[in-house]
């Protein structure tokens, strides 16, 4: 009997690793994983982790956040608001499929300023700093929740906040007699005055659209707001995907009296309910307490129905 080709056998012997592999990992493995994944207890996670309301829709999943505010993007004032979302895409709107961090680190504090004929709104190339983010974040918070939103290197101005910064330019170049100082997140135009009138005996300047401040020297001003702010860091900072459902007990806690009010329930009542979805320190020493904010006001309403 005539035996075949060797480079044929071999190529035989290839196919037959290939079809056998194939079913193994491609069929048999995928199917042994999903039936372990079945396994009560574990399919909840391996599902999504949906949550599912009283009629047994599904309204979320307890590992994705969701923003609680109206079409135009104002705080649903009746339930607790989430951290910001700004790392998931301009519009905040908790969308995993855009999912990212903003890389925008502590040193990224002077604004890109807009054309004064386009405004923030209109132009494209004009950018906030991660510094003025996290100031009108904290100002709004603090004006919604009737504590003091003010934070170190942050300044109420014209209708809104931002980071306090200066450009200061010396003699020398980075040393000498101050002869400049222009407030690089204060456009002119859209201020009265400067946060500061002066620095060094040198009057401060408004920032001028369109000049390039690159040889100033970069100089925060620290203010006098105190060192711990009444509106924690989680409520005006992203998570590093952008999706966390989570907030700090302070945070949830800081939103209590507004909820209360909202809802008619008593300020107790509803600190309950915060507790009852507070999940500790894994293992009672990794991470921080937090509280999951879409399981929470889907209790709220269960409990404190709006009327």
């Amino acid at each position: 009997m005539a035996r075949l080709p060797r480079w044929i056998s071999q190529h035989l012997a290839a196919l037959r690793a290939v079809l056998v592999l194939t079913a193994i990992t491609g069929i048999i493995y995928p199917l042994a994983v999903l039936a372990v994944a079945q396994i009560p207890g574990l399919n909840d996670k391996a599902n999504g982790s949906l949550i599912l309301d009283d009629a047994g829709n599904v309204v979320g999943s307890s590992l994705i956040g969701q923003s609680f505010t109206d079409v135009e993007g104002e705080a649903l004032l009746a339930y607790f608001q989430s951290r910001p979302s700004m790392a998931a895409g301009e519009t905040g709107d908790y969308d995993p499929l855009i999912s990212g961090a903003s890389n925008l680190g502590p040193e990224n504090v002077v604004d890109t300023l807009p054309d004064p004929e386009l405004g923030w709104d209109s132009d494209e190339n004009a950018s906030k700093s991660l510094l003025t983010q996290v100031c009108e974040r904290s100002f709004a918070i603090g004006e919604r929740e009737g504590v003091d939103g003010s934070r170190l290197y942050c300044t109420e101005s014209g209708e809104g906040a931002v980071g306090a910064v200066l450009g200061v330019y010396y003699s020398e170049g980075t040393t000498g007699e101050v002869t400049r100082v222009v407030s690089l997140n204060e456009q002119c135009g859209t201020v009265d005055s400067t946060f500061v009138a002066e620095y060094e005996g040198v009057e401060v300047e408004c920032a001028e659209y369109g000049e390039d401040y690159t040889a100033a020297i970069i100089t925060p001003i620290r203010g006098d707001a105190p060192d711990e702010p009444a509106v924690p860091a989680d409520a005006v900072t992203a998570s590093g995907s952008g999706l966390d459902p989570h907030i700090s007990p302070e945070y949830a806690e800081l939103q209590v009296e507004r909820i209360a009010s909202e809802r008619g329930a008593s300020a107790d009542q509803i600190e309950a309910l915060v507790d009852e979805h507070t999940t500790g320190r894994f293992l009672g020493f990794m991470g921080e307490p937090a509280v999951n904010v879409v399981e929470l006001n889907l209790a709220l309403d269960n409990a404190y129905p709006l009327t």
